[in-house]
Protein backbone atom coordinates (compact mmCIF):
# COMPACT_ATOMS: atom_id res chain seq x y z
CA UNK A 1 0.00 0.00 0.00
CA UNK A 2 1.29 3.37 -0.49
CA UNK A 3 1.38 5.86 1.98
CA UNK A 4 -0.80 8.57 1.70
CA UNK A 5 0.75 12.13 1.03
CA UNK A 6 -0.83 14.66 4.38
CA UNK A 7 -0.31 18.45 4.75
CA UNK A 8 -1.20 19.08 8.35
CA UNK A 9 -2.01 22.85 8.97
CA UNK A 10 -2.22 23.94 12.60
CA UNK A 11 0.44 20.94 13.02
CA UNK A 12 1.06 22.83 16.88
CA UNK A 13 -2.34 23.06 17.91
CA UNK A 14 -4.10 20.04 20.01
CA UNK A 15 -5.42 18.50 16.88
CA UNK A 16 -2.42 18.87 14.90
CA UNK A 17 -0.65 17.14 17.83
CA UNK A 18 -3.43 14.07 17.62
CA UNK A 19 -3.26 13.54 14.05
CA UNK A 20 0.55 13.25 14.54
CA UNK A 21 0.19 10.86 17.37
CA UNK A 22 -2.42 8.67 14.99
CA UNK A 23 0.67 8.38 12.07
CA UNK A 24 2.74 7.76 14.54
CA UNK A 25 0.99 4.58 15.76
CA UNK A 26 0.64 3.68 11.97
CA UNK A 27 3.66 3.51 10.65
CA UNK A 28 4.14 3.62 6.75
CA UNK A 29 0.82 4.46 6.20
CA UNK A 30 0.67 8.01 5.55
CA UNK A 31 3.81 10.57 4.57
CA UNK A 32 3.77 13.84 6.40
CA UNK A 33 4.64 16.33 3.28
CA UNK A 34 3.95 19.38 4.79
CA UNK A 35 3.68 20.68 8.25
CA UNK A 36 2.09 24.82 9.20
CA UNK A 37 2.32 26.27 12.14
CA UNK A 38 1.25 29.69 13.66
CA UNK A 39 4.60 31.28 15.87
CA UNK A 40 5.65 27.69 17.59
CA UNK A 41 9.01 27.93 15.76
CA UNK A 42 10.34 24.99 19.06
CA UNK A 43 7.67 22.36 18.86
CA UNK A 44 7.23 22.75 14.74
CA UNK A 45 11.09 21.76 14.89
CA UNK A 46 10.56 19.26 16.66
CA UNK A 47 7.81 17.62 14.40
CA UNK A 48 9.84 17.99 11.64
CA UNK A 49 12.74 16.49 13.38
CA UNK A 50 10.12 13.39 13.68
CA UNK A 51 8.30 13.85 10.43
CA UNK A 52 10.80 14.92 8.30
CA UNK A 53 8.61 16.60 5.71
CA UNK A 54 9.56 18.52 2.65
CA UNK A 55 7.62 21.89 3.54
CA UNK A 56 7.50 23.84 6.78
CA UNK A 57 5.06 26.71 6.88
CA UNK A 58 5.08 29.97 9.87
CA UNK A 59 2.10 31.82 9.49
CA UNK A 60 3.34 34.41 12.21
CA UNK A 61 6.09 36.58 10.03
CA UNK A 62 7.90 37.54 12.88
CA UNK A 63 8.55 34.46 13.35
CA UNK A 64 9.92 32.92 9.90
CA UNK A 65 13.40 34.09 10.38
CA UNK A 66 13.72 32.06 13.69
CA UNK A 67 12.82 29.18 11.78
CA UNK A 68 14.55 29.66 8.48
CA UNK A 69 17.57 30.73 10.96
CA UNK A 70 17.08 26.88 12.80
CA UNK A 71 17.00 24.97 10.06
CA UNK A 72 18.85 26.41 7.54
CA UNK A 73 21.23 23.62 6.94
CA UNK A 74 18.06 21.18 6.31
CA UNK A 75 16.26 19.52 3.15
CA UNK A 76 13.65 21.44 3.88
CA UNK A 77 11.42 24.25 2.58
CA UNK A 78 10.48 27.05 4.75
CA UNK A 79 7.51 29.25 3.53
CA UNK A 80 6.21 32.35 5.91
CA UNK A 81 2.62 33.85 5.79
CA UNK A 82 -0.80 32.82 5.32
CA UNK A 83 -0.85 32.93 1.62
CA UNK A 84 1.80 30.71 1.84
CA UNK A 85 0.09 28.12 4.10
CA UNK A 86 -2.95 28.02 1.61
CA UNK A 87 -0.35 27.10 -1.02
CA UNK A 88 0.33 24.08 0.31
CA UNK A 89 -3.57 23.21 0.89
CA UNK A 90 -3.04 22.84 -3.04
CA UNK A 91 -0.26 20.82 -3.46
CA UNK A 92 -0.49 18.43 -6.17
CA UNK A 93 1.84 15.68 -4.61
CA UNK A 94 -0.71 15.35 -1.55
CA UNK A 95 -3.29 13.41 -1.25
CA UNK A 96 -4.69 14.15 2.31
CA UNK A 97 -4.91 18.25 3.79
CA UNK A 98 -5.85 18.10 7.79
CA UNK A 99 -6.88 21.48 8.60
CA UNK A 100 -6.64 22.05 12.39
CA UNK A 101 -6.38 26.08 11.54
CA UNK A 102 -8.03 27.66 14.81
CA UNK A 103 -10.91 30.24 13.84
CA UNK A 104 -11.89 32.07 10.36
CA UNK A 105 -8.33 31.88 9.23
CA UNK A 106 -8.72 28.29 7.92
CA UNK A 107 -11.29 29.17 5.45
CA UNK A 108 -8.63 30.25 2.18
CA UNK A 109 -7.06 26.93 2.77
CA UNK A 110 -10.09 24.90 3.00
CA UNK A 111 -11.25 25.88 -0.14
CA UNK A 112 -8.06 25.64 -1.83
CA UNK A 113 -7.89 22.11 -0.74
CA UNK A 114 -12.04 21.67 -2.52
CA UNK A 115 -10.67 23.32 -5.56
CA UNK A 116 -7.91 21.14 -6.30
CA UNK A 117 -10.11 18.37 -5.41
CA UNK A 118 -8.05 17.17 -2.09
CA UNK A 119 -9.47 14.65 0.44
CA UNK A 120 -10.32 17.51 3.25
CA UNK A 121 -10.35 16.31 7.19
CA UNK A 122 -11.42 19.27 8.49
CA UNK A 123 -11.04 20.25 12.29
CA UNK A 124 -11.53 23.72 11.44
CA UNK A 125 -15.40 23.99 11.80
CA UNK A 126 -15.35 28.01 10.65
CA UNK A 127 -14.37 27.30 6.92
CA UNK A 128 -17.92 25.83 6.82
CA UNK A 129 -19.50 28.65 9.35
CA UNK A 130 -18.02 31.56 7.09
CA UNK A 131 -17.61 29.93 3.62
CA UNK A 132 -20.77 27.60 3.81
CA UNK A 133 -22.14 28.59 0.49
CA UNK A 134 -18.75 28.22 -0.98
CA UNK A 135 -18.17 25.10 -0.87
CA UNK A 136 -21.41 22.67 -2.25
CA UNK A 137 -20.48 23.56 -6.02
CA UNK A 138 -17.18 23.38 -5.52
CA UNK A 139 -17.64 19.72 -4.37
CA UNK A 140 -19.92 19.21 -6.95
CA UNK A 141 -17.26 20.45 -9.43
CA UNK A 142 -14.18 18.39 -8.40
CA UNK A 143 -15.37 15.76 -6.57
CA UNK A 144 -13.43 16.80 -2.99
CA UNK A 145 -14.38 14.91 -0.08
CA UNK A 146 -14.67 17.03 3.23
CA UNK A 147 -14.30 14.21 5.88
CA UNK A 148 -15.10 15.82 9.76
CA UNK A 149 -12.39 15.72 12.22
CA UNK A 150 -14.52 17.18 15.07
CA UNK A 151 -15.77 15.06 17.39
CA UNK A 152 -19.58 15.62 16.98
CA UNK A 153 -19.94 15.78 13.39
CA UNK A 154 -17.88 12.51 13.06
CA UNK A 155 -20.25 10.91 15.19
CA UNK A 156 -23.24 11.87 12.90
CA UNK A 157 -21.48 11.11 10.15
CA UNK A 158 -20.83 7.75 11.52
CA UNK A 159 -24.55 7.31 12.49
CA UNK A 160 -26.13 8.27 9.28
CA UNK A 161 -24.03 6.17 7.48
CA UNK A 162 -25.98 5.97 3.90
CA UNK A 163 -28.87 7.42 5.01
CA UNK A 164 -31.13 9.57 2.79
CA UNK A 165 -32.32 13.03 3.80
CA UNK A 166 -35.28 11.90 4.25
CA UNK A 167 -35.24 9.38 6.15
CA UNK A 168 -33.55 11.61 8.76
CA UNK A 169 -36.06 13.09 11.58
CA UNK A 170 -33.19 14.68 13.39
CA UNK A 171 -29.20 15.04 14.50
CA UNK A 172 -29.01 15.48 17.78
CA UNK A 173 -25.37 17.14 19.11
CA UNK A 174 -24.33 16.66 22.20
CA UNK A 175 -22.54 18.94 24.61
CA UNK A 176 -20.84 18.58 27.61
CA UNK A 177 -22.04 21.59 29.20
CA UNK A 178 -19.08 22.93 29.90
CA UNK A 179 -17.16 24.39 33.27
CA UNK A 180 -20.52 26.47 33.78
CA UNK A 181 -23.51 24.38 33.76
CA UNK A 182 -24.87 24.90 36.44
CA UNK A 183 -24.30 27.87 37.20
CA UNK A 184 -26.99 31.00 37.72
CA UNK A 185 -26.42 34.03 35.56
CA UNK A 186 -25.57 36.06 39.39
CA UNK A 187 -22.69 33.46 38.86
CA UNK A 188 -21.84 33.98 35.06
CA UNK A 189 -21.56 37.93 35.69
CA UNK A 190 -17.99 36.45 37.96
CA UNK A 191 -16.59 34.17 35.43
CA UNK A 192 -13.01 34.79 35.21
CA UNK A 193 -10.48 33.49 32.52
CA UNK A 194 -9.00 30.40 34.92
CA UNK A 195 -12.51 28.98 35.04
CA UNK A 196 -12.96 29.16 32.00
CA UNK A 197 -10.58 26.94 31.03
CA UNK A 198 -10.57 24.72 33.20
CA UNK A 199 -13.27 22.08 30.75
CA UNK A 200 -14.22 19.15 32.62
CA UNK A 201 -13.90 16.15 30.16
CA UNK A 202 -12.12 17.37 26.91
CA UNK A 203 -8.50 19.47 27.06
CA UNK A 204 -8.07 21.74 24.47
CA UNK A 205 -7.00 25.17 23.07
CA UNK A 206 -8.28 28.56 24.85
CA UNK A 207 -10.15 29.57 22.04
CA UNK A 208 -12.26 26.44 21.92
CA UNK A 209 -12.68 25.95 25.64
CA UNK A 210 -13.83 28.85 25.94
CA UNK A 211 -16.37 28.94 23.62
CA UNK A 212 -17.27 25.20 24.90
CA UNK A 213 -18.07 27.60 28.15
CA UNK A 214 -21.06 29.86 26.32
CA UNK A 215 -21.95 27.19 23.98
CA UNK A 216 -20.74 28.80 21.33
CA UNK A 217 -18.96 26.53 19.79
CA UNK A 218 -22.52 23.94 19.99
CA UNK A 219 -23.78 27.18 17.67
CA UNK A 220 -21.05 26.74 15.55
CA UNK A 221 -21.56 23.08 15.24
CA UNK A 222 -25.06 23.36 14.61
CA UNK A 223 -24.30 26.28 11.58
CA UNK A 224 -21.31 23.43 10.47
CA UNK A 225 -23.97 20.64 10.25
CA UNK A 226 -26.05 22.43 8.11
CA UNK A 227 -23.43 22.87 5.62
CA UNK A 228 -21.78 19.36 5.67
CA UNK A 229 -25.16 17.65 6.24
CA UNK A 230 -27.36 19.37 3.81
CA UNK A 231 -29.79 19.33 6.95
CA UNK A 232 -32.33 22.34 7.80
CA UNK A 233 -31.92 23.86 10.99
CA UNK A 234 -35.11 22.50 12.40
CA UNK A 235 -33.95 19.03 12.16
CA UNK A 236 -31.18 19.97 14.53
CA UNK A 237 -31.08 19.43 18.17
CA UNK A 238 -28.37 20.43 20.65
CA UNK A 239 -29.10 18.50 24.02
CA UNK A 240 -26.50 18.70 27.12
CA UNK A 241 -24.38 15.33 27.93
CA UNK A 242 -22.13 15.80 30.51
CA UNK A 243 -20.69 12.76 30.23
CA UNK A 244 -19.10 13.14 26.97
CA UNK A 245 -19.55 9.67 25.96
CA UNK A 246 -22.24 9.73 23.24
CA UNK A 247 -20.52 12.08 21.09
CA UNK A 248 -23.78 12.88 18.59
CA UNK A 249 -26.84 11.21 17.86
CA UNK A 250 -29.30 10.53 14.83
CA UNK A 251 -33.05 10.07 15.01
CA UNK A 252 -34.54 8.40 12.22
CA UNK A 253 -38.42 8.38 10.98
CA UNK A 254 -38.53 5.14 12.59
CA UNK A 255 -37.82 6.82 15.55
CA UNK A 256 -34.63 4.67 15.93
CA UNK A 257 -31.52 6.58 17.26
CA UNK A 258 -28.21 5.71 16.44
CA UNK A 259 -25.19 7.24 18.55
CA UNK A 260 -21.85 6.72 18.62
CA UNK A 261 -19.80 6.20 21.88
CA UNK A 262 -16.29 6.71 22.90
CA UNK A 263 -13.85 7.93 25.47
CA UNK A 264 -13.57 11.69 24.80
CA UNK A 265 -9.95 11.51 22.90
CA UNK A 266 -10.04 13.44 19.34
CA UNK A 267 -7.74 10.73 18.01
CA UNK A 268 -10.38 8.19 17.40
CA UNK A 269 -12.01 10.81 14.40
CA UNK A 270 -9.11 12.00 13.47
CA UNK A 271 -8.29 8.01 12.51
CA UNK A 272 -11.63 7.33 10.73
CA UNK A 273 -10.98 10.59 8.66
CA UNK A 274 -7.71 9.63 8.04
CA UNK A 275 -8.45 5.79 7.04
CA UNK A 276 -11.98 6.23 5.61
CA UNK A 277 -14.06 4.56 4.37
CA UNK A 278 -11.96 1.59 6.59
CA UNK A 279 -11.57 1.12 10.12
CA UNK A 280 -8.73 0.05 11.48
CA UNK A 281 -7.11 -1.21 14.91
CA UNK A 282 -6.79 1.12 17.87
CA UNK A 283 -7.10 1.75 21.16
CA UNK A 284 -8.09 5.50 20.77
CA UNK A 285 -10.99 6.27 22.45
CA UNK A 286 -11.64 2.69 23.93
CA UNK A 287 -14.50 2.73 26.38
CA UNK A 288 -14.84 0.59 29.36
CA UNK A 289 -18.39 -0.08 29.68
CA UNK A 290 -18.47 -1.18 33.04
CA UNK A 291 -17.15 1.98 34.30
CA UNK A 292 -20.24 4.09 32.85
CA UNK A 293 -22.25 4.54 35.85
CA UNK A 294 -24.66 7.09 33.90
CA UNK A 295 -25.60 8.58 30.86
CA UNK A 296 -27.89 11.83 31.29
CA UNK A 297 -29.29 14.38 29.04
CA UNK A 298 -31.08 17.88 29.47
CA UNK A 299 -32.02 20.92 27.63
CA UNK A 300 -29.35 23.99 26.91
CA UNK A 301 -30.72 26.91 28.83
CA UNK A 302 -30.82 30.16 26.45
CA UNK A 303 -30.77 32.18 28.72
CA UNK A 304 -27.94 31.73 30.37
CA UNK A 305 -26.13 30.69 26.97
CA UNK A 306 -27.82 33.28 24.50
CA UNK A 307 -25.07 32.52 22.33
CA UNK A 308 -26.51 28.95 20.79
CA UNK A 309 -29.90 30.09 20.77
CA UNK A 310 -28.32 33.01 18.65
CA UNK A 311 -26.58 30.81 16.35
CA UNK A 312 -29.66 28.40 15.56
CA UNK A 313 -30.96 32.25 14.02
CA UNK A 314 -27.51 32.35 12.28
CA UNK A 315 -28.16 29.12 10.63
CA UNK A 316 -31.47 30.19 9.75
CA UNK A 317 -30.49 33.33 8.04
CA UNK A 318 -27.72 32.15 5.95
CA UNK A 319 -25.58 34.09 3.74
CA UNK A 320 -23.26 36.07 5.80
CA UNK A 321 -24.76 36.17 9.04
CA UNK A 322 -22.69 32.86 10.40
CA UNK A 323 -19.35 34.52 8.84
CA UNK A 324 -20.77 37.67 11.51
CA UNK A 325 -21.13 35.21 14.32
CA UNK A 326 -18.01 33.65 14.09
CA UNK A 327 -15.87 37.13 13.34
CA UNK A 328 -17.35 38.92 16.54
CA UNK A 329 -16.88 35.56 18.50
CA UNK A 330 -13.35 35.46 17.44
CA UNK A 331 -12.52 39.05 18.67
CA UNK A 332 -14.99 39.18 22.01
CA UNK A 333 -13.48 35.63 23.18
CA UNK A 334 -9.90 36.70 22.52
CA UNK A 335 -10.59 40.40 24.64
CA UNK A 336 -12.41 37.81 27.46
CA UNK A 337 -8.96 35.87 27.60
CA UNK A 338 -7.04 39.09 27.94
CA UNK A 339 -9.18 40.01 30.36
CA UNK A 340 -10.91 43.18 28.16
CA UNK A 341 -14.46 41.97 29.04
CA UNK A 342 -16.64 40.00 30.98
CA UNK A 343 -17.61 36.86 30.22
CA UNK A 344 -21.23 37.38 29.69
CA UNK A 345 -20.63 39.96 27.17
CA UNK A 346 -18.68 37.82 24.53
CA UNK A 347 -22.64 36.89 23.50
CA UNK A 348 -23.62 40.53 24.00
CA UNK A 349 -20.84 41.73 21.43
CA UNK A 350 -21.59 38.88 19.06
CA UNK A 351 -25.46 39.78 19.03
CA UNK A 352 -24.79 43.50 18.58
CA UNK A 353 -22.82 42.46 15.30
CA UNK A 354 -25.37 39.78 14.16
CA UNK A 355 -28.03 42.72 14.50
CA UNK A 356 -25.93 46.16 13.33
CA UNK A 357 -24.10 44.70 10.52
CA UNK A 358 -26.52 44.13 7.11
CA UNK A 359 -26.07 40.61 5.76
CA UNK A 360 -25.65 38.83 2.39
CA UNK A 361 -28.05 36.57 1.56
CA UNK A 362 -26.28 34.84 -1.60
CA UNK A 363 -22.60 35.69 -0.85
CA UNK A 364 -19.31 35.56 -2.98
CA UNK A 365 -15.80 34.94 -1.50
CA UNK A 366 -15.33 38.50 -1.44
CA UNK A 367 -18.42 38.57 0.50
CA UNK A 368 -17.48 36.58 3.01
CA UNK A 369 -14.53 38.15 4.14
CA UNK A 370 -16.10 41.87 4.13
CA UNK A 371 -18.26 40.49 6.49
CA UNK A 372 -15.58 38.95 8.58
CA UNK A 373 -13.95 42.45 8.49
CA UNK A 374 -16.70 44.43 9.11
CA UNK A 375 -17.82 42.17 12.16
CA UNK A 376 -13.67 42.65 13.68
CA UNK A 377 -14.00 45.95 13.77
CA UNK A 378 -17.29 46.67 14.83
CA UNK A 379 -16.53 44.46 17.84
CA UNK A 380 -13.07 46.03 18.61
CA UNK A 381 -15.09 49.57 18.53
CA UNK A 382 -17.32 48.05 20.98
CA UNK A 383 -14.74 46.80 23.31
CA UNK A 384 -13.34 50.20 23.02
CA UNK A 385 -16.41 52.12 24.33
CA UNK A 386 -16.36 52.28 28.51
CA UNK A 387 -19.44 49.42 28.84
CA UNK A 388 -17.35 47.09 27.35
CA UNK A 389 -14.26 47.86 29.31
Amino acid sequence: MTAKKIALLGSTGSIGRSTLDVVKAHPGQFDIRALAAHSNVELLIKQYRAFRPQYLCIINPDSGAALKERVKDEPVEVLVGRDEMVHLAGLAEVDIVVNAVVGAAGLLASLEAVKKGKRLALANKESLVTGGPLFPPLVEKTKALILPIDSEHSAIWQALGNSREEEVRRIIITASGGPFRKFSLDQLREVTVKQALNHPTWKMGPKITVDSSTLANKGLEVIEAVVLFSMPTEKLKVVIHPQSTIHSMVEFVDSSIMAQLSAPDMRLPISYALFWPKRVASNFGALNLDSLSELTFEQPDFDRFPALKLAYDVAAAAGTAPAIFNAANEVAVDAFLNKGIKFLQIAELIEDAVETIEGVSRPTLEDILNADRMARQHVEKMIGKPTCS
